[in-house]
This record gives C-alpha cells, structure tokens and sequence, in this order.
C-alpha cells in the first residue's frame, strides 16, 4: 500500500510487526495495540501503533510521547469512530505526530479525516491521486472548526454570501 500525504503519494517506511516478531533494528517500526501496552519498548527508531476502532485513545496517554504514527482503521465506510479517534488525539492529547487512515477508506471522506486531524491515508499503489484531491477540494468551505488551520466560515460571511 501506499500513503496519500499532502496530495502526493509515498512509500510506507513503517513495518508492520507481528505479536512475537521480533522488532527491527534501527527500522521505524508498527505495532499493535496489545503489543505496545505489554512491552512498550524503548527504541532509536520511530514506532507507531495501530489503534483498534473500539480502543479508547486514552488508553496510549501513558506512551504517547514515544509515538510517532497512529494508525487509525476504518474498517467499513460507515464506521466513523476513526474521525473521532483522530480529533482526540489532536485536540485532547496534544499529539502532533503522524496519524494514518487505514482501512477502507472513501475519498469521499478524505477532506473530513484531513479536517479531523488525519495527515496520511493509506491507498493502493495504483491510486489516482486526481480522484483524491478532486474529492478534498469539492466542498469549499466549511461551518464546523478544524483541528488544522483552516477556519470555519463566519455566521456573517455565511449570511452574506462571501467565501
């Protein structure tokens, strides 16, 4: 798979390791949760974690400073606890490294997970990347606040019609 940052796409350099596989040296590395909480290892390179969808983010408080990916799984379209998954750690965790959309991912919903503080999605190789940031630039304003920068459109500016 491939990741979708900054409408490019780029090489995953994390490794997904296994429950009992032994972690690599010196390679970022991508653990599971349960792995993580058990072991929590102290490591020169960077680690991720994957987050279940029914795992509460405040579950990896204790180690999120050692963290530098979250990757959060979709599994089906209308499952959305990823987004909120994601503005929690933002907004409530402070974390500022990597948060990755894995799973089954619409582009229909890449500007949302991106407004929810979602910075890579996880894409197949052969992905356009024209599709993806047609769908992120269709809605070009927006009333509800941003985790990122953006802001959300004034109730004056709404009533006057200016964008």
């Amino acid at each position: 798979m491939a990741l979708l940052e900054n409408g490019a796409l780029r090489a995953d350099p994390y490794l997904r390791v296994a429950e009992e596989d032994p972690l690599p040296d010196g390679a970022p590395a991508l653990l599971t949760l349960a792995r993580l909480l058990r072991e929590t290892p102290l490591r020169n390179a960077p680690m991720g974690v994957e987050l279940p969808p029914d795992a509460d983010p405040a579950d990896l408080a204790p180690v999120l400073d050692r963290l530098a990916l979250i990757a959060l799984r979709l599994p089906k379209h209308k499952d959305g606890r990823a987004f909120t998954q994601a503005r929690t750690l933002r907004e409530r965790f402070g974390f500022r490294g990597e948060i990755r959309a894995t799973g089954h991912v619409l582009p229909d919903q890449y500007l949302f997970l991106l407004r929810c503080g979602v910075t890579t999605v996880e894409v197949p190789e052969d992905a356009d990347v024209a599709v993806w940031e047609a769908a992120r630039r269709v809605i070009p304003v927006a009333y509800q606040a941003s985790v990122g920068s953006e802001e959300p459109l004034s109730l004056l500016r709404r009533r006057l019609g200016v964008t």
